[in-house]
């Protein structure tokens, strides 16, 4: 009575290690699931707030160049201002407009004012184009955060595999390790052997 005891103590050990064993492996393997798609969720978010701030650069590349063309236009209009004032000026003395250093005065203000325009021009394109590049980085890092949110989604996955294979080898074990308790296998050799008897066959008492 005291063997068969002893027996189910031992048979009741190594399944409640073997149900450990398996618990703690599924749990692993659930949290690393877990972690693997929360890791994909904050991907996902520095994904749209990077898309979010690459339109935002978009607008600012679009309302750059329209203002660098409103400024130039309007600078325009002040150089033609300009020169309509020198040409009455130079009328109002009763000189020809049209001739001489009059026609030079009026040249020289126009090819001033037009370099002026070309830089607003070239100033709005830069700025613009500065946005442009901003926005395309932008977009480059969402890209790249889903692609590391994937792989983070993907790697937890795995590792829940893992685990699994880990618990699915306990379980196996568990149960070599039962049959070893319970009947005496060994591993590798099958049932042990009964002892021998002390005495050879055919010999007297």
């Amino acid at each position: 009575m005291a063997g068969f005891t002893l027996l189910g103590v031992s048979l009741l050990l190594a399944g409640a290690g073997t149900a450990t064993q398996v618990v703690g492996q599924v749990k692993a393997g659930r949290a690393a699931r877990r972690a693997g798609e929360a890791g994909q969720a904050v991907a996902e978010s520095q994904a749209e707030l990077a898309e979010f701030n690459a339109s935002v650069a978009d607008l600012q590349a679009k309302d750059a160049r329209e203002l660098g063309a409103e400024e130039e236009r309007r600078y325009r209009q002040g150089v033609d201002v300009l020169i309509g004032a020198q040409r009455a000026g130079i009328a109002a003395g009763n000189v020809d407009v049209g001739y001489g250093s009059a026609v030079d005065v009026q040249a020289d203000a126009a090819y001033m004012g037009e370099l002026d325009a070309l830089t607003i021009r070239t100033n709005a394109a830069r700025e613009a184009w500065g946005y442009e590049v901003e926005a395309t980085d932008l977009r480059k890092r969402a890209e790249i955060a889903r692609q590391e949110g994937v792989y983070l989604e993907r790697e937890g996955r795995e590792r829940q595999g893992q685990h699994r294979l880990a618990a699915a080898g306990a379980i196996i074990g568990g149960g070599a390790s039962l049959l070893e308790a319970r009947y005496g296998f060994n591993r590798g050799r099958g049932p042990a052997p009964a002892p021998r008897s002390l005495h050879r066959a055919g010999a007297g008492d």
